[in-house]
């Protein structure tokens, strides 16, 4: 079956860094676009960060800046490296997987995200 398994979460200082990895297996990777989406408590879940299988990135305005999406196809990973943070990054981060013209739809489990002093 298709897995994503999403990584690199913890605790850490307003200002410190963080960098989330997704490791996709079972798919052709390279023929997903890929995102990452989080969800605080009480809120929404929100997209922020796409990359596209041509390599174009999209950010929103909170995280626009700060956070960077990559891809690795030769590892079936993408990544997101997350600076500056902040306490409202708090949330539990999920990696997707999209294939627009299969209609197939993936996500990862989820990794925790905490910022506080």
């Amino acid at each position: 079956q298709v897995q994503l398994v999403a990584s690199g979460g913890g605790l850490v200082q307003p200002g410190d860094s963080l960098r989330l990895s997704c490791a996709a297996s079972r798919i052709i990777f390279s023929r997903y676009a890929m995102n990452w989406y989080r969800q605080a408590p009480g809120k929404s879940r929100e997209l922020v960060a796409t990359i596209t299988t041509g390599g174009s990135t999209n950010y929103p305005d909170s995280v626009k800046g700060r956070f960077t999406i990559s891809r690795d196809n030769g590892k079936n990973t993408v990544y997101l490296q997350m600076n500056s943070l902040k306490p409202e990054d708090t949330a539990v981060y999920y990696c997707r997987a999209h294939n627009v013209l299969g209609g197939s739809d993936y996500w990862g489990q989820g990794t925790q995200v905490t910022v506080s002093s």
